[in-house]
């Protein structure tokens, strides 16, 4: 990057007095009396959680969610409400789904379609076969071996009991433990291998074909009859033929020993589902409350919109998505005229890669050097492994970014994401909620979520520290992911937080900045590297 822009942003994170930053406490007030007293935080969570339910990118669900957001958004009184599209692929819904086990002994399992995997058009049976398959050196041991027959291609384990109670809030001690600075690390060469893997599943469902199967399985990752039915074959022309469905772990292992004892378990499935074509973009949804400044600068707050459809997609991310379009309700009911303006955001394809907020990024901010073809989760790994950085105009316009996307639990904090010029302006602006157990700056990066395209290309972006609750243990992805899950006293503590981050960012001199990253060398030089 050119060494001018990289001064420039070296000049704004040291140049910045502190007391510009001071949390404006009268707008505070203003937004806790609101939030905590006409809050609609729950009944949105609701409606996104029982009434449109699953939200899987590009389909029918999630095309009524963009629609219904943007509506509640436009109701609210914000402005540029709108949607921006980016190339996706394929709508997928689940009719209908019937696994048995049929002998020897009848039982209904526990089971879900894999996401963007073909029906059975109609039942389909077979014996069940225990064929572990991870890469595509496994396939001689099993060739000749499964025509017609349900093919259980994850190992199977022996079961696992929790050690610690599931649901979960942060101690003192355990926020002590993520203000610790971890080292970043390159391997030039890690992204790459995470791509050739990708293409395993393709490769699996050509030699499931090739010898016969009629379907396949996993097994669930977690115990307590809990599925996910994650998948990430949703191009235009990336559909595979076998049917797949994930069963329940319990179920899965029970397949496997009377597969083992010679009894030959028989399973039937008969797995509706329809394919929806008709748009294979996926929309993100913006929506403004416009600020005074003439230069256009504005800050933005975020949450994943998409969901898998296991369960409704309550706390991943239909809380998220609840205190992001909260936040704007409490801002845009008190009139505020902020300098900078707020800008919302409910991204798409998050589940699939952090899509919606790339495409934002690429669109608005920066672009990064080399092929720039991959599609899906390729384009995730090997977007941060291409460079330079090219940035755009918008780019010195965004002062600040927050997402939430880890559960409806209260906010505890926020991660400084390795910018310590940032750390004592979080604390002042969280001195108001101290009280209400947020108080903490922590220096740690995160990722996983749709702030880390932003820090990929040297702007401020933040995820907020959460308690837990029970989203790791057993909500995340899973079919329990309901209404049910939600602390409504959390979601509100929450939404006020963020209202007030947004409106001081608005207000104040624009958030140190980290630097635009430059291809750093690779961490360890001695390395072998894995074939």
């Amino acid at each position: 990057m050119r060494k001018s822009l990289l001064a420039a942003a070296a000049a704004i994170a040291f140049a910045i007095p502190a007391a510009s930053q001071s949390s404006d406490l009268t707008m505070t007030t203003r937004i806790m009396d609101e939030g905590f007293n006409r809050s609609q935080v729950m009944v949105t969570a609701e409606y996104l959680a029982d009434q449109i339910g699953p939200r899987l990118t590009n389909s029918p669900a999630m095309r009524k969610a963009e629609a219904w957001t943007s509506g509640k958004f436009s109701e609210w009184g914000l402005s540029n409400v709108h949607k921006e599209g980016f190339e996706f692929g394929r709508g997928w819904t689940i009719d209908s789904s019937s696994v048995r086990m049929v002998s020897p002994r009848p039982i209904q399992l526990t089971a879900i379609p894999i996401a963007w995997t073909p029906g059975t058009n109609g039942v389909v049976s077979g014996e069940v076969v225990v064929a572990p398959m991870t890469s595509p050196a496994d396939f001689a041991r099993w060739r000749g071996k499964l025509r017609g027959k349900v093919v259980l291609v994850t190992r199977p384990d022996t079961g696992s009991e929790p050690g610690e109670a599931p649901f979960k809030r942060l101690s003192d001690d355990d926020i002590a433990k993520l203000d610790q600075f971890v080292q970043p690390t390159y391997d030039p060469a890690a992204a790459d291998r995470g791509i050739k893997r990708l293409g395993f599943a393709k490769a699996m469902d050509a030699f499931l074909q090739e010898e016969g199967a009629v379907a396949y399985a996993t097994k669930s990752r977690l115990d307590g009859k809990l599925v996910h039915g994650e998948g990430y074959l949703f191009g235009v022309g990336d559909t595979v033929k076998t049917p797949g469905v994930e069963i329940a772990a319990e179920d899965y292992r029970r397949l496997a020993r009377l597969a083992g004892l010679g009894l030959a378990p028989t399973v039937s499935i008969d797995n509706r589902v329809t394919f929806d074509d008709s748009d294979v973009n996926a929309y993100d949804i913006i929506a403004d409350i416009p600020g005074s400044a003439k230069d256009g600068s504005y800050v933005m707050a975020g949450a994943h919109l998409d969901s898998w459809v296991a369960g409704d997609g309550a706390a991943d991310n239909g809380a998220g998505s609840a205190m992001i379009m909260e936040a704007a309700r409490i801002l845009s009911r008190l009139g505020v005229k902020p300098k900078r303006t707020i800008r919302f955001a409910l991204w798409a394809g998050e589940e699939q890669g952090l899509l919606g907020s790339l495409a934002y990024v690429e669109n608005h901010f920066a672009t990064r050097g080399g092929p720039a073809n991959a599609t899906g989760l390729a384009r995730y790994m090997g977007w941060g492994n291409r460079w330079p950085i090219t940035t755009k105009p918008e780019w010195s316009k965004m002062a600040a970014y927050f997402n939430i996307d880890n559960g409806s639990g209260k906010l505890r904090g926020i991660f400084a994401e390795n910018n310590p010029a940032v750390v004592p302006i979080f604390k002042d602006w969280l001195t108001p909620f101290e009280s209400m157990g947020a108080s903490s700056v922590v220096i740690r990066k995160t990722g996983g979520t749709d702030h880390v395209f932003m820090q990929a290309v040297g702007l401020p972006g933040f995820q907020f520290i959460q308690d837990p609750l029970d989203y790791e243990s057993r909500i995340h992805h899973t079919s329990v992911d309901t209404f049910d899950h939600l602390k409504g006293d959390d979601m509100r503590q929450a939404a006020v937080i963020l209202a007030a981050f947004l409106w001081n960012a608005a207000n104040g001199d624009a958030l140190p900045r980290p630097p635009i990253p430059t291809q750093p060398v690779k961490t360890d030089p001695f390395a072998y590297g894995d074939e």
